[in-house]
């Protein structure tokens, strides 16, 4: 068995890390992580106009996948109203968000 005495042993056993870098190192790899927002096409944003104002007219359910630049969020609901850029969607009777059209990647019947 070699002594920890030996060679750089007497450092290796001794390392530690200080909270505060072991914060930003895991700070810096979810940075690394982000990604861009999809380019949507105009024929995937009128399908998806579509498929909002059908939810909105018809009073059925949606879903929505909102983009973030780490997951995307899929939410389920009804369309409610349209107002400035954004949608407000029920997911209950009670329970509404609003959420930008322009975070909208896909939206599905």
């Amino acid at each position: 068995m070699a002594s920890k005495l030996s060679g750089n042993g007497l450092f290796e056993s001794s390392r530690l890390i200080l909270p505060e870098h072991r914060e930003a190192i895991l700070k810096h790899k979810k940075e690394q992580e982000r990604r861009g927002k999809p380019v949507m096409d105009e024929q995937a944003i009128e399908e998806m106009m579509q498929i909002l104002m059908e939810s909105y007219n018809q009073k059925t359910e949606v879903q929505l996948v909102v983009f973030n630049p780490f997951e995307d969020e899929v939410i389920s609901g009804i369309i409610g109203a349209f107002n400035a850029g954004r949608v407000k969607l029920y997911m209950n009777d009670e329970d509404y968000t609003w959420i930008n059209m322009a975070e909208i990647t896909s939206a599905s019947l």
